[in-house]
């Protein structure tokens, strides 16, 4: 039987919640990662690379198996050895499982920062994916205020370099120490317990696992009770209250903008003193741009021995939406139009010569050679260089930005 060669052959589409980056996008997404690979050098962040893939335990340890992320959003799948796998669906985790099995103690404090490729099932919204991509940063080791600090500042030049800060709010609170969190979460506990009647389904279920969650609840139904729940201040311990001191003094010093957001929790207990996030209104709903915070307990989660952490971690379409129009150049240096074939190979030997002394440049070689010119013009370059023939004479003539018709014609009268 013979096949219908004129039966269409479908085209495999993307996952949903994937995409395709090509161009202006794919270049704003290029430069938000340089700049942050430039700004962490500044801060002695050693680079870390840890695998996308993690045995589940990893986040279910880490992330707590009552949260939305392990119950109901990771892409977890039993490979063939009978071992149930994890697409990561954040750093942290799996950086401080690196820091554990490789016996990185020994370099405490240790500082590093990462980015790629994270996934999460959850309903693709502006600038969310399910798969994302996340800057991240960790300090871990040091249980010292000056950390949180220093990530802070670290983060806001950031945003800073990256010509995004307007309109950025670095919001800050701090979850105390183990005894002040202990206090404060009975308390909560309490005061949620009095109006049982009167909540969410949702807040229901996090009161027993996960009271703080139900500060950040946004069902208007938990509104009123939440808003009236107590504050931390009237838990914390004076060592608690010195530390969170500690990090705002530090930020003040550095001249970085904050202001106290009481409210801004993380329910897993193993978070301690510092939580932070940087929010704007100009991405809808979803207005966190960069956030984290101290997880005291997060790597003895993991089995390994009591250590001090802290770290945050930024969406970088997030990041890449929110940058300006005119912040990346794209234009080449030069572009060369070939106005006679006779002219190719000395072309050539300049376009080498050009990309050598580290200038972008491009080349028009093909085509009708009266077109090659404008065909050229065309091309987004900061000077054209067109190489041709007239009058039996070989000519080469640069137009456009003055210092580099000097430096290109330098280098070409060198050939």
């Amino acid at each position: 039987m013979s096949k219908d060669k004129s039966a269409k052959i479908p085209t495999p589409q993307a996952v949903r919640g994937t995409q395709d980056m090509l161009g202006d996008f794919a270049d704003r997404f290029a430069h938000v990662v340089d700049t942050f690979e430039r700004v962490r050098r500044l801060y002695g962040y050693k680079r870390i690379e840890v695998p996308v893939i993690e045995p589940t335990a990893v986040f279910a340890r880490s992330l707590g198996e009552t949260t939305d992320v392990v119950s109901k959003e990771m892409y977890s799948f039993e490979d063939r050895g009978g071992e149930s796998i994890t697409l990561r669906p954040e750093f942290t985790a799996g950086i401080a499982r690196a820091y554990v099995t490789n016996g990185w103690q020994q370099f405490a404090p240790l500082k590093v920062a990462t980015h790629g490729p994270l996934f999460r099932y959850e309903r693709p919204q502006k600038g969310r994916y399910r798969q994302f991509h996340q800057l991240d940063a960790e300090v871990i080791g040091s249980d010292s205020p000056l950390a949180d600090a220093e990530l802070l500042v670290f983060a806001d030049q950031l945003l800073k370099e990256l010509g995004i800060s307007e309109g950025v709010t670095l919001t800050l609170n701090t979850l105390g120490d183990a005894a002040s969190r202990d206090a404060w979460r009975a308390a909560l506990v309490e005061h949620f317990e009095a109006h049982r009647g009167n909540l969410s389904e949702d807040s229901l279920a996090r009161l027993d696992k996960n009271p703080l969650r139900i500060l950040d609840s946004k069902d208007p139904k938990d509104r009123p009770i939440a808003d009236s729940a107590p504050d931390i201040d009237a838990y914390l311990t004076s060592e608690a209250q010195d530390f969170f001191g500690a990090v705002t003094a530090g930020l003040d010093a550095a001249g970085v903008a904050w202001e106290r957001n009481a409210r801004l929790v993380r329910g897993l207990d193993y978070y301690r003193h510092t939580a932070f996030e940087f929010v704007t209104d100009r991405l809808g709903a979803q207005g966190t741009v960069l956030g984290g915070g101290r997880y005291d307990g997060l790597i003895e989660n993991l089995g390994g021995p009591p250590t001090a952490a802290v770290g945050w971690a930024a969406g970088i379409e997030r990041l890449a939406m929110l940058l300006a129009d005119d912040v990346i150049d794209t234009r080449l240096d030069f572009v060369i139009a070939v106005e006679d074939d006779g002219r190719l190979m000395f072309a050539m030997n300049a376009l080498a010569a050009l990309r050598n002394k580290g200038f972008a440049t491009e080349i028009v070689a093909t085509g009708s050679p009266r077109k090659r010119f404008d065909k050229a013009g065309k091309i987004p370059a900061r000077a054209l260089i067109s190489i041709g023939t007239r009058d039996s004479e070989p000519y080469v003539n640069i137009r456009g930005d003055d210092k580099l018709t000097i430096s290109g014609s330098a280098i070409i009268s060198a050939l």
